[in-house]
């Protein structure tokens, strides 16, 4: 009898200890996930031109629905809660499979960090919260004809050496980021201004910060974000001021509701550039409305209107876009849209193309994108 008790305990003993042997890697558990998209598309541009000639090209900048990007993202269970985070994303033009962001090989994300039940603390190349206000906000999003081409700025506010943080309490978010230098890049372009900061004579110059606070239910949604930088000497004069004493600042102001088969969102981004003597202070209004007219077919839709206080030079924007989606994955899309500008604004209807002073553009594309 004591002998069948002997070996009932040993055997208890035997399956406890591999229980805790189990259980000891789940504590550090880790996964890493390859992930990306592509997205390549034809268009035809009017007015593209010096003297009105077309244009037929492939977008030379990302894709045409989405930027086109591969990535590794992973975690770590650290126990209780916390959880080691990183996000390497690298963005590239599928026309010719360059690189994009400036050159950068991670230029899309790069960064490390922890997060819990609290939110995430995010190190390295991190978006700008005003980048995480317009998602819902903005209809068709960072497509090629989008906001994007009114402000080059916008799909790009992306920060180098920054801070972040993000959580999400009950439907409602907050977030900030801090940069001590936002974009140390100098290959040319809008992701490559060449204000590096972190600098021992000047603490001001390209530092940068943003916020943000957003509710979203099944229905409706809201987010307000502020999003700041100072300039630096040698920054491209194009994108920011020149001097840190002067700034950039963007406030935008969203909302979206979702009623049955529809979405209809818009806002308005406030903008004070000092860095721009004549008309510093400018709008931009969004308005767009989605129908999933079945499960595969979407209809989308935008109008936006770039104004420029005490000026003439002022843009007008439509886009249309129609989506059908073989899979989860695999979408194909036919977009048109018309800018029509005021007027010494040359605004073009495609990002990277180009177009006549206070003259219209016509434009339509055809596409495909797949995720993996």
């Amino acid at each position: 009898m004591k002998n069948k008790v002997a070996k009932k305990n040993k055997a208890a003993l035997l399956a406890g200890m591999l229980c805790m042997a189990g259980a000891a890697p789940a504590l550090a558990q880790s996964s890493v996930q390859v992930y990306g998209i592509i997205d390549t598309a034809i268009e035809r541009l009017s007015n593209a031109g010096p003297n009105g000639e077309s244009l037929t090209r492939m977008p030379n900048l990302s894709g045409g629905m989405f930027p086109s990007r591969i990535g590794l993202r992973g975690s770590e269970d650290l126990g209780n809660g916390l959880k080691a985070i990183f996000t390497l994303e690298n963005g590239f033009g599928p026309d010719a499979g360059g690189v994009n962001q400036g050159g950068r090989l991670f230029g899309r994300q790069a960064w490390v960090g922890l997060s819990g039940d609290w939110g995430a603390v995010t190190v390295g190349r991190n978006y700008s919260m005003l980048f995480f206000s317009r998602f819902d906000t903005d209809i068709i999003g960072p497509s090629q004809y989008s906001m994007g081409s009114l402000d080059l700025y916008l799909p790009n506010d992306r920060k180098d050496n920054s801070i972040a943080y993000k959580g999400t309490f009950s439907g409602v978010t907050v977030g900030a980021t801090y940069s001590l230098g936002r974009d140390a890049a100098t290959a040319g372009g809008p992701s490559a201004t060449g204000c590096g900061g972190e600098s021992a004579t000047d603490d001001k110059a390209c530092r940068a910060w943003s916020a943000m606070l957003r509710y979203d239910s099944k229905r409706w949604g809201a987010a307000l974000a502020y999003d700041t930088y100072n300039g630096g000497p040698g920054a491209a004069a194009a994108f920011s001021p020149t001097s840190s004493a002067l700034s950039d600042t963007r406030i935008n102001l969203g909302a979206y509701v979702v009623l049955g088969d529809w979405k209809v969102s818009g806002g308005r981004f406030w903008r004070d550039n000092e860095g721009n003597a004549l008309t510093p202070r400018s709008t931009l209004s969004y308005l767009g409305a989605a129908y999933a007219v079945t499960p595969m077919i979407t209809i989308d839709g935008q109008v936006l209107r770039l104004d420029f206080r005490d000026s003439g030079n002022d843009t007008n924007m439509v886009v249309l876009r129609g989506m059908y989606n073989f899979s989860k994955r695999t979408t194909v899309y036919l977009m048109g849209g018309k800018v029509d500008n005021s007027g010494a604004a040359a605004v073009a209807l495609s990002a990277g193309a180009t177009t006549r002073a206070g003259g219209t553009q016509n434009g339509v594309m055809a596409g495909i994108k797949h995720a993996f």
